[in-house]
């Protein structure tokens, strides 16, 4: 794994947490689990655990990433806590509410048929 400088918090104890790092593509997934020091931020661990090494299409210091299916908006400030699952989520292929729109509206013209 590459080597990352962790940014340290102050007052934080030299202790170690396990975390998750996790990624998916509908062919194939990712779960890789390390220790990083405690104050790692989410950014810090997925840079540490080198994911991009499986998976060479990823920009890890600009991807969009949450905790248990729960998006973080400032991924570089939120401190992991030993047990979390960092998710690395990938960009939308359809915007949800357009799809409901063409689905509504494709069911409304089905009913006008009938």
């Amino acid at each position: 794994m590459p080597s990352v400088s962790v940014p340290r918090r102050p007052g934080v104890a030299d202790k170690s947490v396990v975390v998750e790092v996790a990624y998916a593509l509908p062919h194939k997934q990712k779960i890789l689990s390390l220790t990083v020091p405690a104050g790692t931020s989410m950014r810090a661990a997925v840079l540490q655990s080198g994911i991009e090494q499986h998976f060479p299409e990823l920009d890890p210091n600009s991807c969009p990433l949450g905790i248990f299916g729960k998006a973080v908006p400032k991924p570089d400030e939120r401190v992991l806590e030993a047990g979390e699952r960092v998710e690395i989520y990938r960009p939308l292929i359809a915007d949800p509410k357009e799809v409901r729109k063409q689905r509504a509206a494709k069911a409304k013209a089905a009913k006008g048929e009938d």
